[in-house]
């Protein structure tokens, strides 16, 4: 598929058919991710990959226990074959900053020397070129928030606790009909309002 249609077609999909996706197929989009740029080539990210009805009926035990599903507004959300949990790794970023080569930035000496949580920023970037990559491969995918059932979800599945989710993203075949995100009828902002060229003022 052309980039450019890859990116306009892109969209969130909240709704999922029961179609399996092939592992090998989930492993490739997530060496796509890893082509990702990321701050002393250090590739600070991991992904938690959860298949199949049991690992995923765990994830959503917890994430959505059974008696909020009859309100919830997407059910067909749940017929995700697959979950990955994205997962930024700030203790690499530290090692890799106190190697010789970067050792004069000062930023080996500890996370709170980081203005711009790079770990972040560049798991963000993985992230979102799995996004693109799932499109390319003509499935569907959600990103979505663990909020306050963060915690509980990465001690279930045994994730160390220097490591920090960036979300959940469920992916899989789209059903045929969706149901749009409440945020969806908002505008898209022009690239007039977007570009400040020169400074700011202009």
């Amino acid at each position: 598929m052309e980039f450019e249609r890859v990116v306009a077609k892109r969209a969130m999909v909240r709704a999922f058919s029961d179609r399996q996706v092939d592992p090998d197929l989930v492993d490739e989009l997530i060496d796509l991710a890893t082509r990702a740029p990321s701050a002393g080539n250090t590739q600070g990210w991991h992904f938690l990959v959860l298949e199949g009805a049991e690992e995923t009926a765990r994830f959503w035990d917890i994430s959505l226990p059974s008696e909020k599903r009859q309100s919830f507004r997407w059910p067909h959300l749940l017929d995700a074959p697959v979950l990955i949990i994205p997962l930024a790794d700030p203790a690499m970023y530290v090692g890799r900053y106190g190697e010789a080569d970067k050792a004069k930035t000062g930023l080996g000496a500890g996370t709170e020397h980081w203005r711009t949580p790079y770990w972040t920023v560049d798991t963000a970037f993985a992230t979102m070129t799995l996004l693109h990559a799932v499109v390319d491969k003509g499935l569907g995918a959600l990103f979505f928030g663990l909020f306050d059932r963060e915690d509980q979800i990465l001690k279930a599945f045994a994730v160390p606790e220097h490591l920090v989710a960036l979300g959940a993203i469920a992916i899989g075949y789209p059903a045929r009909q969706q149901s749009p995100g409440r945020s969806a009828k908002r505008r898209r902002r022009s690239t007039d309002e977007v570009i400040h060229r020169g400074n700011w003022s202009n």
